[in-house]
């Protein structure tokens, strides 16, 4: 395993903020300073700071209830990210998928590859859903052409259910989608004129959010 990756597996840095501490000479490999892109073996000891260091060996998987305002990355640039509300045993974990700082709800943290390639690849479709509030309400035609026909936007053509949450209630919509490209529902809801004053994930494939209070964490 490459140095980078094994520091990142072990620790709350990204692979890039590994090789910055491998650079900084934070890092030591059985006592001596190691080179960039160097490969780990069973038998190395690794230290960060001092302190040794190793990937976690068995597959662990949280669900957390990510809060409105927080960012989805391990460098929020200013802001705060769910790994400032993970304790410190999750914090080697990997976001499976996204959800965008002003979204909030279910979000699936693990370092259990299979599951993410699962969760996230195009071929398997699982099924999301979603609570929006929009701020104004969905004129019938929208509606249609966004479940029957699908709106082109510039990666492609967006295409997902909608039911109304409360009968007579052309505000507040469940969306269900099979996909989940970068803002979809943000972006489609806008070409057409709209904006999406809340957005709130309540299923991710099999996982659902329940009543998990937010900003807490459940072990799957």
């Amino acid at each position: 395993m490459r140095l980078n990756k094994y520091i990142a597996a072990g620790t709350s840095l990204s692979r890039r903020k590994a090789d910055e501490a491998i650079a900084a000479g934070r890092v030591g490999v059985n006592g001596k300073a190691p080179q960039q892109g160097q490969d780990i073996l069973g038998t190395d000891k690794v230290t960060l700071d001092g302190q040794r260091i190793a990937p976690v060996a068995s597959p662990v998987t949280i669900m957390i209830h990510k809060p409105p305002g927080i960012v989805v990355s391990r460098d929020g640039q200013g802001a705060q990210t769910i790994y400032d509300l993970l304790p410190a045993e999750y914090q080697q974990l990997n976001p499976v998928g996204r959800l965008d700082k002003y979204s909030s709800g279910l979000l699936l943290l693990t370092n259990d590859g299979a599951l993410t390639q699962e969760l996230t690849h195009p071929s398997y479709q699982k099924t999301k859903v979603y609570e929006v509030l929009l701020d104004k309400p969905l004129q019938p035609l929208h509606r249609q052409m966004i479940s029957d026909h699908g709106l082109m936007l510039d990666d492609g053509l967006s295409k997902f259910e909608l039911e109304r949450q409360k009968e007579g209630d052309d505000i507040a919509w469940t969306v269900t989608m099979h996909e989940g490209r970068n803002r979809q529902i943000r972006r489609t809801f806008e070409a057409l004129g709209y904006r999406v004053t809340h957005l709130h994930r309540t299923q991710f494939g099999r996982y659902t959010l329940g009543d998990l209070a937010r900003g807490s964490v459940r072990v799957l």
